[in-house]
């Protein structure tokens, strides 16, 4: 894991794999983590979205391509990037899955704790 320390930071942490996602969301309260892959132009425009994410929420944030690590593809039953799940106390609690998001929707996500 590149980046990651115990608090929650004001950028977006890069994951490797489903140890280190274990391992992050374990050490925070609250954790947004974006699936992505590279050469998505939707993911590359959501980046800046959960990096606003990451500074004015209390969440720590991760990025992690599914495609370094194939069984996160079936475990969070990831169908298109990208994905944003959203884990408290290390439970799966959201899921947004719908393409590009706007920053004020994330958020809004992220503080509502997952509930739409």
């Amino acid at each position: 894991m590149t980046d990651a320390t115990s608090a929650a930071s004001e950028k977006p942490v890069h994951l490797d794999d489903a140890d280190d996602l274990d391992a992050f969301v374990a050490d925070h309260d609250l954790v947004l983590v974006d699936f992505y892959t590279k050469g998505c132009s939707l993911c590359q425009a959501i980046e800046p979205v959960v990096g606003n994410v990451a500074r004015v929420t209390d969440a720590a944030v991760g990025m992690l391509n599914p495609r370094d690590d194939p069984r996160l593809v079936e475990e969070y039953d990831v169908r298109s990037v990208p994905t944003l799940l959203l884990f408290e106390d290390g439970e799966l609690v959201g899921r947004l899955a719908e393409g590009f998001q706007q920053t004020e929707a994330v958020v809004e996500f992220v503080e509502s704790r997952g509930e739409a």
